[in-house]
């Protein structure tokens, strides 16, 4: 699969023309919002689903009713709101904010136009049928996530070159847990570090995992992308602090609470491509004609206060290739 030429640019997802005018009918539209994610990062996701409705000329409240269902990691209540969304024919279900929502949109139908960010192969996953041509009722965009593992290796070896161990966090109820840790595996060997895998799906797994990390004397903690994690941020940016472990995530509001870095996608940008998709869908667009694009955003996120508290210096090629250094 070439994902190269899966890629889309942004000004191909915009649209010209006026704005678009109500349903027959003057019935507004609505979308359906599926979210499994952080609520503390929700307002965030959903300003950036507005933005790209509003790109192809649907405004919230005007011309179109965005009705979420939001809740933290719980599949049975995502599958609840799928459904009943299929009941009431909304114009377009958005699924975002982890595999929960993804997993509960599909089963609930195979006709209602679905768009997603997906973290993942969404081929291997069996959402569509190829990025190019997706074939079905689902499009959307993919989040590079296992590819980015050797990136946040070799932030770790930037800023700690004489460590051998690095461990990494996985969730081991993540389908693709399996393949991240395989690609961060293999990474850690080419650049000589040995990477043993811990594993959590719950609270008090998490405390046993830095308990364990303290004894295997590793150098620092890569976390693997993951909802579960992203929900369970305070508790993990706690433990790192608290056992004094240079940890490395994989979303910038890590390190704007006090993690020390992060390398990956920009999930609000991501979500803002969604809303662009679910406007062209109302415009009159099928799934199976709007090509899977990858999110295009990277960011690389410092925290200089939590470096100084670790005794770390920020290298100065990190310094040179960061997004963003905080200095809170």
């Amino acid at each position: 699969m070439n994902r190269r030429d899966a890629l889309t640019t942004l000004a191909g997802l915009a649209i010209a023309g006026a704005a678009p005018a109500r349903a027959q009918g003057n019935v507004v539209p609505v979308v359906g919002v599926l979210y499994a994610a952080s609520s503390e990062e929700w307002p965030n996701r959903l300003a950036a689903l507005r933005m790209g409705l509003a790109e192809q000329g649907y405004v919230d409240g005007r011309n179109v009713t965005v009705e979420v269902h939001q809740r933290e990691g719980q599949g049975d209540s995502m599958h609840e709101a799928a459904n009943d969304f299929v009941r009431r024919r909304v114009a377009v279900i958005v699924a975002t904010g982890g595999p929960q929502s993804v997993l509960a949109a599909k089963a609930a139908t195979a006709t209602l136009p679905i768009v997603v960010t997906f973290g993942g192969d969404p081929v291997k996953a069996g959402l569509v049928a190829s990025l190019n041509r997706p074939g079905g009722n689902i499009t959307g965009v993919a989040i590079l996530t296992v590819e980015l593992a050797a990136k946040l290796l070799d932030v770790f070896r930037e800023f700690l070159p004489r460590a051998d161990v690095v461990s990494l966090l996985v969730n081991p109820d993540n389908p693709i847990a399996p393949a991240y840790a395989k690609t961060a595996q293999e990474a850690a060997s080419g650049i000589g570090l040995r990477l043993p895998v811990l594993k959590a799906a719950t609270a008090e797994e998490l405390d046993a995992a830095f308990a364990a990390q303290a004894d295997l004397h590793a150098g620092g903690m890569i976390i693997a992308a993951d909802p579960f994690f992203e929900i369970r941020r305070p508790q993990l940016i706690g433990l790192a602090q608290r056992y004094r472990t240079p940890t490395f995530y994989f979303v910038r509001e890590f390190v704007t609470r006090g993690g020390l870095a992060s390398y990956g996608s920009n999930f609000n940008d991501a979500v803002r491509v969604a809303g662009t998709y679910a406007g062209r869908i109302l415009r009159g667009a099928k799934p199976s004609d709007l090509p899977v694009v990858e999110a295009a955003k990277f960011e690389l996120v410092i925290n200089a206060q939590t470096a100084a508290a670790l005794g770390l210096a920020i290298p100065q090629s990190l310094r040179l290739r960061a997004d963003e250094i905080i200095q809170r």
